[in-house]
């Protein structure tokens, strides 16, 4: 095992360390991180070694460790730490398909992390959510949109999910070569987790090896292989049979052994618990039983209280002591690398006034202009000059929607309904309904009085959706369409639908600004809206991304990195995790928006690409009179494969493109782009044969070209 020799080398290392130089000691900051933790393990007892893999780790006064509580979050900013940069929801930064963005994005969260972290010391302890491990990207693959924490997620797809997730890794890391490291990020959960969430606890997935291979484990093996990930979260389910926690299956033989992971594993909270609390898994009949089941998989730390049990647990005979040794030797290393041991890093100086300031703002502004998703436009985008324009819907005017989940509470935020009214002095404004309604009815104004409201309205731009609120993780929320943080539909709540449905009647022109972490239903509003404009949850300067949008100061750029289907009965059981039937991967019908979809005011087209070596070339022309950005998508398809997806992406870029001009893409075919199923060896490989490579500007098999090749 990788891991248990790495804990041999490191011992070995610190004796080599001896013998030439004398006493090895901890406090010595010359000396390699995993050799000071090796002198300092050698020096702890069982009960303070068992104190030191839980996530709220004591002090240990007489050894001058400090207490320390690996619980953080930074979803799309540091999360639950009072004011901080709010950036947009994971799913709507993956609209952009920008890993330089995202990975600035990260830059700037970690940046504000060690302000805070530093602002904490000096205060004397380190409690939840000031510390430097962050939990932080969830890349599991968000295959249905009923599930309430895939606005947390990169979407559908295992290649972007893997390319944007390590974007995350190299902001919040920093340079992986450097003395220390600047903060970890976490990639969760592992493995196979996307909802419901009523069922987490005590549900059992069990699915093909080429699935897990193919869709589940791809991005988890990116940021392992390849962005230097430094913690891995289990998830709470079970697989097959066994709760991800205990697996040695994903644990050792996969995480460890396979891709060589030397970093940390914690589990997801309480996911130890759920092993032996009843009605859950029923894998074990006792905490200090499920204690030590999980250490000796390798998990490091455990979130939650079930590791209180460790020393009975070794004392009983159920672990050995040796088997702590290796992981906390783990949890050690990692504490001298990033310099909290010693309480110093090369970002002490950093400037508090960087929280929330300017430059982060803009920062936030920026990514949130490049997630807005054009859905439909028949021309009554960009607005007009001179039009009477009215703003109504629940979400006009709702900061903590703009927020998300996970979120900061920044001490500024921009609203649709502020950054409108500031543009537009007579702009007419009123709520109109709720967000949804449990008699469906009872919040939205009637009929006659609405358009008496809009008399001389030109354009009534809505700002509907849904809500964090409603979607999200284990929420107690019970209302049409929705329940505990998952969705039932994927439909408008009725209660809006209705208006829209008035409006229309009216003669009405209508925008439809969609807010929501998930895939929307939207059918009928194809019908009553003359514009779509998906919004996601935006972040603090939300407001003014989507008036930008609107009024045409920018033009929108986002592809949606999930599909829209038409309704919920386009899609296997919410619980059903074998692929078939899910994500435009393997969706054999015809959805309302495919995967990689989204307009822009420039009107661009695709010449005939060539191969040139080894790289495909693709020429992409604006043909219109608008400077636009176009994300450039390139897809592969087997066609021997009856059984494999329809098609996966394998690379995308996005380029500007001036007005009439035209700009040619070069992606190149690397043994990565056709990891395909091998059957002979059960895993991904590059694999000889006939492809096609499909390139456009969406996943719709229409708006691509495609270049017959033989790898």
């Amino acid at each position: 095992m990788k891991s248990r020799i790495f804990f041999l080398l490191a011992a070995a290392v610190a004796l080599a360390f001896a013998a030439c130089t004398g006493p090895v000691s901890y406090q010595d900051k010359t000396l390699p991180a995993e050799v000071r933790a090796a002198d300092l393990l050698s020096r702890l007892t069982l009960e303070e070694k068992a104190s030191l893999v839980l996530f709220n780790s004591p002090a240990i006064e007489p050894l001058g460790i400090q207490p320390y509580n690996w619980w953080n979050e930074a979803l799309h900013g540091v999360g639950r730490n009072g004011s901080a940069t709010v950036f947009p929801q994971p799913i709507g930064m993956a609209s952009s398909f920008d890993t330089d963005r995202i990975e600035a994005v990260f830059s700037a969260v970690s940046d504000e992390a060690r302000v805070k972290n530093r602002l904490a010391a000096e205060q004397g302890e380190v409690f939840r959510y000031q510390g430097l491990t962050f939990w932080t990207p969830n890349i599991n693959i968000f295959r249905d949109p009923c599930w309430g924490r895939g606005m947390e997620t990169y979407g559908e797809d295992p290649y972007l999910t893997g390319q944007l997730g390590m974007a995350v890794v190299r902001g919040l890391q920093g340079d992986p070569d450097a003395p220390v490291r600047k903060a970890h990020a976490c990639a969760k959960h592992f493995a196979v987790h996307s909802g419901p969430e009523s069922s987490r606890h005590r549900f059992d997935v069990d699915v093909s090896e080429r699935d897990l291979r193919e869709t589940y484990l791809p991005a988890f093996k990116d940021l392992v292989t390849k962005a230097g990930v430094r913690e891995v979260m289990t998830a709470y389910n079970r697989f097959r049979g066994v709760p991800c926690t205990a697996s040695s299956y994903l644990v050792q033989d996969i995480l460890r052994k396979e891709w060589g992971y030397e970093g940390m594993v914690v589990s997801d909270c309480w996911a130890v618990a759920d092993f032996y609390i009843e009605g859950r898994h029923g894998y074990s009949s006792s905490m200090m039983e499920a204690a030590a089941l999980a250490v000796r998989n390798g998990v490091d730390v455990e979130c939650g209280d079930s590791y209180t049990s460790i020393v009975e647990a070794v004392e009983k005979g159920l672990l050995k002591e040796e088997e702590l040794d290796r992981n906390l030797l783990r949890v050690l290393t990692e504490r001298f690398r990033l310099g909290e041991m010693d309480r110093e890093s090369p970002w002490d100086g950093l400037d508090s006034a960087i929280v929330e300031g300017p430059a982060h703002r803009a920062l936030a502004l920026e990514m949130a202009r490049a997630s807005m998703v054009l859905l439909q436009n028949n021309g009554i985008l960009p607005l007009r000059a001179g039009q009477k324009i009215a703003l109504v819907g629940p979400n006009a005017d709702d900061k903590e929607m703009l927020w998300g989940n996970y979120n900061p509470v920044p001490k500024h935020t921009v609203t649709l309904l502020q950054a409108l009214r500031q543009r537009i002095p007579d702009l007419v404004s009123f709520r109109g309904c709720d967000i949804v309604d449990a008699d469906d009815s009872s919040s939205a104004l009637d009929d006659k009085t609405l358009l008496q409201q809009l008399e001389g309205v030109d354009v009534v731009v809505f700002a509907g959706g849904i809500s964090p609120r409603l979607e999200g993780e284990e929420m107690p929320v019970q209302v049409p369409g929705f329940s505990g943080g998952d969705r039932t539909d994927i439909e408008l709540p009725a209660v809006q639908r209705r208006l829209l449905k008035t409006l229309h009647a009216a003669g009405k022109k209508v925008v439809l600004v969609n807010f929501s972490g998930s895939a929307m239903g939207l059918v009928p509003e194809t019908e009553t809206c003359d514009a779509i404009l998906q919004a996601w949850y935006p972040g603090q300067e939300g407001g003014t991304a989507v008036a930008d949008i609107l009024l045409g100061d920018v033009n929108p750029s986002g592809k949606l990195p999930v599909t829209f289907y038409k309704s919920v009965d386009q899609l296997p059981d919410v619980e059903d995790y074998a692929m078939e039937g899910h994500t435009y991967r393997y969706f054999r019908g015809e959805p309302l928006y495919p995967f990689g979809y989204g307009l822009s005011y420039s009107r661009f087209s695709y010449g005939d690409a060539r191969i040139r070596g080894r790289k495909l070339l693709v020429p992409v022309t604006n043909t219109s009179a608008v400077d636009g950005t176009e994300v450039v998508q390139l897809y592969v398809r087997r066609p021997d494969d009856a059984e494999g997806p329809v098609k996966t992406l394998r690379g995308f870029q996005r380029v500007q493109v001036p007005a009439g001009a035209t700009v040619t893409v070069a992606f190149p075919l690397t043994p990565d782009t056709f990891l395909w199923w091998d059957a002979r060896s059960g895993d991904m490989k590059p694999l000889r044969g006939y492809y096609e490579l499909l390139y456009g500007g969406s996943s719709a098999q229409d708006a691509l070209k495609s270049v017959p090749y033989r790898y």
